[in-house]
């Protein structure tokens, strides 16, 4: 029996891929009807600990930008305001179907942006985590080979710490599982799951049953759908999905008779048509926009000291192209690697965003290769201390203060960031009002409590970049030493400014007055344009 093929009792697999003459389904599973397997256990086990793990540290980085696009969208749910600005919203991506969805729960439910944000990443989590499992029993039926796949793919990165979207390495959970970014990878093992299940079904020894019960042309309409949603909620994260999943279709499928191409088209035809008939901003423009370039060169100058450990699976790979070039692992590692590169090569550096999928094949490999029953040759036995040496510099390096809180921490390993919260100054600012900030933490979360921000600190394609740093540029020219009230007060005037919030080195203007201020940060929240609202506190 190929061991790439999950019987029916497998716990994982987008689908059943059911061979009609196996019989003792049970032995895969390695126990009695009813025991858990040890991917339903330990996998159990992870998502306890990164739940506690993720809700122990406070949201931060991007979490302001996310929870302000709960609050926009639970103020209007058709017709949204700009994330961060005090302008329409039309056109931009972050309304996507999945903050749609947050946006109504928020909406049903009076739960504000920022606990929206933080519910989801169990949820983010979950998928993810069962997303994995069925992809992986789509590559093997060995039991331990899901859960060395998730010690790998959160452990085996590099020796920089880094916390950025869809980078889920174990110390970057603790942040961004919140993100839809999460969201976006963990429909993604889903579908490239599904994906290797339908490609399969044409063989005529096997049939497909999808994870709805969705066969034939249901099951590539549904899938078409899955890749549409997953476009739409991350179109970064997409393009690394359609990468793999046409690596696994050019590796699972066996014979291009003329229904065989009509599905796939019909599953194609679908996915774009779910794209492109989103009514909240349109996927195609996305295409040429370079907005978001500049920030993700960083991403290219640091990739290898944020990956190399990663290379530790490179033999696993080789093996299995070896064994087979046409191998899913083997055919996406490419082209993926090919995404990256031309990321670098073109200036559009947003694409090194997509690396998280460049690692899986080389992550997966490994652990597919390692989770071999014993007893094994000396070639895997180098393989394993090699993998068990990188998972250990991996933990320690960076990932060790994601799991062992500080007051029981023996050895003093990075913590993960803690930012400032400003419920203290959001309390006096109405939705909608306008801020003027110098802060960096200030200025990604203060959005997420529905102030709006006189200049947005990310590119959106819902206000032409030109515009957004001119914006920039007034801010500056506001916060100058050297500006004077007249000026400071036509900034006011054009942006509709009420409120500043400044750190505890930028001096007052003359004209404003003190509302409240931090204990923490000494940071100050300051009223202009109009009378302050509450008492005016001594520093």
């Amino acid at each position: 029996m190929p061991e790439s093929l999950p019987l029916p009792s497998s716990p994982a697999g987008a689908g059943v891929l059911v061979r009609r003459t196996v019989r003792g389904a049970t032995a895969l599973r390695g126990g009695r009807p009813g025991r858990p397997t040890p991917y339903q256990f330990y996998g159990a086990l992870f998502w306890l600990v990164m739940t506690l793990a993720y809700w122990r540290i406070p949201l931060c980085c991007d979490a302001g930008q996310h929870a302000a696009v709960v609050e926009r969208l639970k103020a209007d749910l058709l017709h949204p305001a700009h994330t961060m600005a005090d302008l329409p919203g039309e056109g931009s991506p972050y309304y996507g179907p999945y903050a749609v969805a947050q946006g109504a729960l928020a909406r049903l439910t009076g739960l504000s942006g920022w606990e929206v944000v933080k519910l989801a990443g169990p949820v983010h989590l979950l998928v993810l985590l069962t997303g994995i499992g069925r992809f992986v029993r789509t590559l093997t039926a060995r039991p331990w080979a899901p859960v060395l796949a998730v010690l790998f793919m959160t452990l085996l990165w590099g020796t920089a710490r880094i916390l950025w979207s869809g980078y889920l390495g174990l110390m970057s959970m603790t942040t961004n599982l919140g993100y839809p970014s999460a969201a976006a990878i963990g429909l993604t093992f889903w579908a490239w799951a599904w994906t290797c299940g339908l490609a399969r079904a044409d063989t005529p020894a096997v049939r497909f049953v999808g994870p709805s019960g969705l066969g034939g042309w249901w099951g590539f309409a549904a899938v078409g759908v899955l890749y549409g949603l997953i476009l739409l909620v991350h179109p970064v994260t997409a393009a690394s999905t359609l990468v793999g999943a046409a690596a696994i279709v050019a590796a699972r499928q066996r014979g291009w008779r003329r229904p065989v191409v009509a599905r796939w088209a019909f599953g194609v035809v679908v996915c774009a048509a779910v794209a492109v008939s989103w009514p909240y901003y349109d996927v195609l423009a996305l295409v040429g926009d370079t907005g978001m370039d500049a920030m993700h060169l960083r991403l290219y100058e640091g990739m290898l000291a944020n990956s190399w450990l990663a290379l530790i699976g490179l033999p696993a790979l080789w093996v299995r192209a070896r064994r087979s070039v046409r191998d899913p692992l083997v055919l996406m590692f490419l082209p993926v690697c090919l995404l990256v590169a031309y990321g670098w090569v073109s200036g559009h550096f947003t694409y090194a965003r997509t690396l998280w999928a460049a690692l899986v094949p080389l992550q997966f490999a490994l652990a597919v290769e390692l989770a071999a029953p014993r007893p094994w040759r000396w070639g895997r036995r180098v393989l394993g201390g090699a993998a068990a040496a990188g998972v250990c510099v991996g933990f320690v390096t960076v990932h060790a203060g994601a799991v062992v809180p500080r007051s029981v921490d023996p050895v003093g390993f990075t913590q993960p960031t803690r930012w400032p919260s400003y419920d203290w100054a959001a309390r006096h600012i109405g939705p909608g009002e306008v801020v003027i900030t110098d802060g960096y933490f200030a200025s990604h979360s203060i959005a997420g409590y529905g102030p709006n921000l006189a200049a947005p600190i990310w590119p959106d394609p819902a206000l032409e970049e030109g515009e957004r740093r001119r914006r920039a540029a007034d801010v500056r020219a506001y916060l100058a030493p050297g500006s004077t009230r007249a000026e400071r007060a036509a900034v006011v005037h054009r942006y509709h400014v009420r409120w500043l919030l400044l750190t505890r080195w930028h001096p007052v203007p003359e004209e404003a007055v003190v509302v409240a201020w931090s204990r923490r940060t000494g940071e100050v929240l300051a009223r202009v344009g109009g009378e302050a609202r509450g008492r005016v506190p001594t520093r």
